[in-house]
């Protein structure tokens, strides 16, 4: 999942990306209108969260960019506003959804989740293929039953992977899905991250290498 946090309140911002970028989320941040707006118009986010009142263009023109767009980007609106009228406003704009400050983080977490899940064809909460098990829910993988201790980057590049159902996905897909904007196109960390993930998951091999196409998992080597 890719997300975008854009917030003035630099500590707050901070603090949210790294807590998703713990949960294998790739976290952009911005602190004003105007840089989001900027990165809407270069990425696809899977869920954009924004602060109603930023300098620059506030949270809800960026919001109401986002829903005129048609850009398939789930919205969920943070503000210090929590009267009624203020929640029916900002889900009049085109919000998803709508939290108020302060806010627990574990709640964050849950609604920015449940957009992602919107954002894309429905999708199982588990997903498994050849021995190989993902509960993206409960942040956990394991293969023939034992645990494996992934790092975020190794879980997210997994989830892409066992996303595409067996289609092929380029070292550039996985870039733009499971690293973040800062990610160099010239890297060599799609190969690296590949090697630990399949050294982690032991043989035989599931993650198959297609000559100048990408990776994907299943089917013959």
């Amino acid at each position: 999942m890719r997300v975008l946090v854009a917030d003035d309140e630099r500590l707050l911002a901070d603090m949210v990306a790294e807590g998703l970028r713990r949960l294998s989320m790739a976290v952009d941040v911005c602190y004003d209108g105007d840089g989001a707006l900027e990165r809407i118009g270069v990425n696809r986010y899977d869920v954009a969260v924004l602060d109603r009142d930023m300098p620059g263009h506030t949270g809800d023109e960026v919001c109401r960019n986002i829903a005129e767009s048609q850009v398939g980007t789930r919205v969920l609106l943070l503000t210090a506003a929590a009267g009624i009228r203020d929640r029916v406003e900002g889900l009049g704009l085109g919000a998803d959804d709508y939290l108020t400050k302060p806010f627990a983080f574990a709640e964050l977490v849950a609604r920015v989740q449940a957009l992602g899940r919107r954002s894309t064809p429905a999708l199982p909460p588990v997903l498994a293929q050849e021995g190989l098990v993902l509960d993206v829910g409960r942040h956990v993988a394991t293969r023939d039953g034992r645990p494996l201790a992934l790092s975020p980057k190794e879980f997210a590049v997994l989830h892409v992977l066992l996303r595409a159902d067996g289609q092929v996905v380029s070292a550039e897909e996985l870039l733009e899905q499971a690293w973040d904007e800062f990610a160099d196109p010239f890297t060599n960390a799609v190969r690296v991250t590949m090697m630990t993930l399949r050294k982690k998951l032991g043989d035989p091999a599931i993650i198959h290498t297609v000559p100048k196409a990408g990776y994907r998992i299943g089917g013959t080597a």
